[in-house]
């Protein structure tokens, strides 16, 4: 009995609960006309969609700087690295490692700036974040208007300048990363997967270095890194940088797989759903770990994919974009009002 309770604590209850609430949903699923293959198939696929988005919280996360409101910076930097990748023309794998790699500079110029901007209001990190990248997604707004960007793939026909809201890339990368394995499946999106485990490997190979235990050393306990003789601000930028350059690689690996596009406002809430996730996964504000983005991104993601069609299943009404609001934006006001860590009850 002890060992059991033991193991209940160190998942959570509240990951229990949700886990058993999503399987339910996967067990009526076929008696109410859903396949349970393409409903697993779509919980899967919209993993390997977001994975990348919700890795990018932790180094900011170890680090003590908190719960990176200020992704839409960093999806900022994405979205530039993808239209510079498709106005030059660029197709299939070669096109979505071109859009990273022209992302990365932008990437890394607005994660110092931000990085140091964070490292003058501390102990008001999250606020100050939220206001950081919804700032960027309004100046972006002016600046998807004003790039001299010539591609008719992607500017406004009737004016001949200024870049669409939603720009295809099906002529471009869609589903590159399948294509390139030469894998026919809707249901499995083995490239993206691959491309999440190489980038959790990597990360858990930093953290255990120098400079790895160095950041987790700040966010545990910022007096006794000074001590040590830690540069504290320094490695807070750092991980900043790291959290920001990861969020233009996630957007781009979305974007590949969803095959669009999205400027102007579509980033302005690209944090939440995130973070959410891997609250949910067990993360508190200065404590996370890959398990928790894995079992949070496929419980947030599930749960997103899963209710809207049980529900309408059960009512045979169409109902699936009112729920999704609901269910979406109640399980990040669960998560951002959750005080404790993956051991935590509450």
């Amino acid at each position: 009995m002890s060992d059991i309770k033991k193991i209940v604590g160190n998942i959570g209850w509240p990951r229990i609960i949700i886990a058993l609430f999503l399987f339910s949903m996967y067990a009526v699923s076929p008696f109410i006309g859903i396949d349970l293959k393409s409903a697993l198939g779509d919980t899967v696929v919209r993993f390997g969609m977001n994975a990348v988005l919700v890795l990018s919280l932790v180094p900011m996360i170890l680090s003590g700087t908190g719960l990176n409101f200020g992704m839409p910076l960093g999806v900022e930097a994405g979205l530039l690295g993808a239209v510079i990748s498709i106005e030059m023309g660029l197709h299939g794998i070669v096109g979505v490692f071109a859009a990273i790699l022209f992302s990365l500079p932008f990437a890394f110029l607005f994660g110092w700036i931000y990085g140091h901007i964070l490292n003058k209001v501390k102990g008001g990190e999250m606020m100050i974040a939220t206001y950081i990248g919804f700032s960027s997604v309004a100046l972006m707004c002016i600046m998807w208007l004003l790039l001299p960007f010539k591609s008719p793939d992607m500017i406004w026909a009737y004016g001949g300048e200024g870049l669409r809201t939603t720009i295809s890339v099906e002529n471009y990368w869609h589903k590159a990363f399948e294509k390139a394995l030469h894998i026919n499946t809707e249901l499995l999106p083995v490239g993206e997967i691959i491309f999440f485990i190489i980038l959790a490997f990597l990360m858990w190979v930093f953290f255990r270095t120098k400079s790895g235990y160095s950041m987790k050393a700040v966010g545990t306990n910022d007096m006794f890194a000074r001590a040590t003789g830690i540069d504290i601000d320094k490695v807070r930028v750092k991980s900043v940088i790291m959290s920001t350059v990861l969020s233009a690689v996630g957007i781009v690996i979305y974007q590949q797989s969803f095959g669009f596009v999205q400027l102007y406002l579509a980033p302005f809430y690209m944090a939440f759903p995130a973070i959410a996730a891997i609250l949910i996964g067990g993360a508190s504000v200065n404590k996370a770990s890959l398990a928790n983005v894995v079992i949070g991104t496929f419980l947030f993601q599930g749960i997103l994919t899963m209710t809207p069609s049980v529900v309408n299943g059960l009512i045979k009404t169409d109902m699936s974009e009112t729920i999704r609001i609901i269910v979406s934006n109640g399980m990040i006001l669960y998560a951002l009002t959750r005080k404790g860590g993956a051991g935590s009850g509450r």
